[in-house]
Order: C-alpha cells, then sequence, then structure tokens
C-alpha cells in the first residue's frame, strides 16, 4: 500500500462522499468528495446485489489493488475515492478496469461527474 493513501472506516464518510462528484463506468461508479485536508483517502463498497461472499471479497481485491496502483499518481489531493462495485465489475477485464479507473479520475480531476442521482425518498408511514 502507498504511504500517502488511508482508508476510509466511517460510514458518515461513506455517506458524505455521497454528495461529491459521481464518474460511472461499466464494472464500478466512482465517488470523489473534498474531505477538508485529511490527506488522499480510498473506501470500496460491494453490495449483496453483486453475488456472494466469495464474489463480493474478490471484487474489493481487485478494486484494492486499483486503487493501490492509480491513486497515487491520478488521484485527487485532499479528496475521499469511493468505489462502488457494480454487476459486470467481477468478469470485466482487469487491464480495462485500469483504464477505466483512469478515465474516471481524470474526469473527476476536470471536475466532469455525472449528474447527480435523484434523492431517494423514505415511504412515510400511515397513522
Amino acid at each position: 500500500m502507498h504511504p500517502s493513501l488511508s482508508v476510509i472506516g466511517k460510514r458518515s464518510d461513506f455517506l458524505a462522499a455521497n454528495r461529491g462528484l459521481r464518474v460511472a463506468r461499466p464494472g464500478f461508479v466512482l465517488l470523489a468528495n473534498p474531505n477538508g485536508g485529511k490527506g488522499m483517502r480510498y473506501g470500496i463498497t460491494v453490495t449483496k446485489k453483486i453475488g456472494n461472499a466469495v464474489v463480493r471479497n474478490r471484487m474489493k481485491r481487485r478494486f484494492r489493488e486499483l486503487l493501490w496502483a492509480a491513486l497515487p499518481e491520478g488521484g485527487l489531493p485532499d479528496h475521499d475515492h469511493i468505489l462502488i462495485g457494480r454487476d459486470g465489475g467481477v468478469e470485466r477485464d482487469f487491464a480495462a478496469l485500469r483504464t477505466e479507473l483512469a478515465a474516471a479520475l481524470t474526469r473527476a480531476a476536470e471536475g466532469k461527474g455525472d449528474r447527480p442521482r435523484p434523492p431517494r425518498h423514505r415511504r412515510s408511514r400511515r397513522a
């Protein structure tokens, strides 16, 4: 692991990253959010929709390697970078994922995110 990278562990930091830039790619979604001088940090999220624990852990290992390789050069300084696994991400070629991550980091550095997701409304309980 690169010495200037640290891991995001708190749920509140993951939720805060949702307010930042969002760049979607076929294998993952990259979230980049300024963290107020806490350095370059990364986090990985893979939901149960993707597959069983074996599949999710393989995807997380692949994402970790991608981030360790790409962030020291291409990451945004003092930003949180979060990769959210998408359905086809496990089967994708590692080289393809690497180029997609580089392109996503470039877009994020230019400030060109995809349109923000609409807010999820909680259903109100009826009395």
